[in-house]
C-alpha cells in the first residue's frame, strides 16, 4: 500500500484503521499456485469421450464383414444397372463398388461414432473392407469366371486387384465421417471433401479397369487362359 494511503489508515478511527490494515494485508498476500495445475492430467486415465475397447474390435470385424457383404450388393446392383456392358466396367462398377465396399463402416459410424473419430483409423478400416472385398472377388474370378486359370493369372488376381481395392477404399475413407451419415439421413448436405474423395477413388478404379482391358486386348497382358 502506498505511504499516503497507509497514513490515511492510521489517521482513521480505530475500527476503520483495523479494517483498512486488514485489507492492506490481504492485498499483499500471494495465492499459491494450485496443486497440479502445471502438470497435465494423468495420461493413464481414459478420456471421457474415448470409446470402450470392445467397440474398436467390433469396428474391425464389421469392416471385414461389410467388405464381404459389399461384393454381394455390388453384384446385384451391377446386374440391374442401365449402363451398357461396354460402360459398366469403367463407370458403373467403380461407382457402385466404391460406395458399397465400406458398408460395414457406415454401420460402425452409426452405432459407435466415438470409435471412429480418428479419420486415419476410419480410412484404415475402409482399406480393410476393400481388401476383404478384393479377396472374395478374386476367388470368384479364379473359381467361376475363368476355367483352369494359369498360375500367373492367380498370382495377378491376388496381388494387383487387391492392392487397388484397398488403396481406393482407403482414399474414400479419408473423407468418410459422421457427416456422411447425417447426409444419408437428410440432416445436412454431402460434405465436399467426402464427395471429392469418393469421386477420386471411383476415377482411379475406372482408370485401372480401362487400362487392364486395353492391355488385354492389345496382347500386352496375356496369362495364357
Amino acid at each position: 500500500m502506498p505511504p499516503a494511503r497507509a497514513r490515511l489508515c492510521e489517521g482513521s478511527s480505530p475500527a476503520a484503521a483495523s479494517a483498512c490494515l486488514e485489507a492492506r494485508a490481504r492485498s499483499q498476500l500471494v495465492e499459491p499456485p494450485a496443486i497440479g495445475s502445471e502438470h497435465p492430467a494423468d495420461s493413464t486415465q481414459t478420456p471421457a469421450d474415448r470409446a470402450p475397447a470392445y467397440q474398436y474390435v467390433l469396428a474391425v470385424l464389421l469392416a471385414i464383414i461389410g467388405g464381404l457383404l459389399g461384393i454381394v450388393g455390388a453384384f446385384f446392383q451391377e446386374a440391374q444397372t442401365t449402363l451398357t456392358y461396354v460402360l459398366l466396367p469403367f463407370i458403373g462398377a467403380p461407382l457402385i463398388e466404391e460406395a458399397l465396399k465400406p458398408s460395414g463402416i457406415y454401420l460402425a459410424l452409426l452405432w459407435w461414432p466415438r470409435a471412429l473419430r480418428s479419420q486415419l483409423f476410419t480410412a484404415i478400416l475402409c482399406a480393410l473392407s476393400g481388401l476383404a472385398f478384393g479377396i472374395i472377388e478374386s476367388l470368384v474370378y479364379v473359381t467361376l469366371y475363368v476355367d483352369n486359370p494359369s498360375d500367373e493369372f492367380i498370382v495377378f488376381r491376388f496381388s494387383v486387384p487387391l492392392g487397388l481395392h484397398a488403396a481406393c477404399s482407403y482414399l474414400f475413407g479419408l473423407g468418410l465421417n459422421q457427416r456422411v451419415i447425417d447426409w444419408a439421413a437428410g440432416r445436412e448436405k454431402l460434405p465436399r471433401a467426402s464427395r471429392n474423395f469418393y469421386i477420386a477413388a471411383a476415377v482411379i478404379h475406372g482408370t485401372y479397369n480401362l487400362t487392364a482391358v486395353i492391355l488385354a486386348i492389345t496382347g500386352v497382358i496375356d496369362f495364357g487362359d
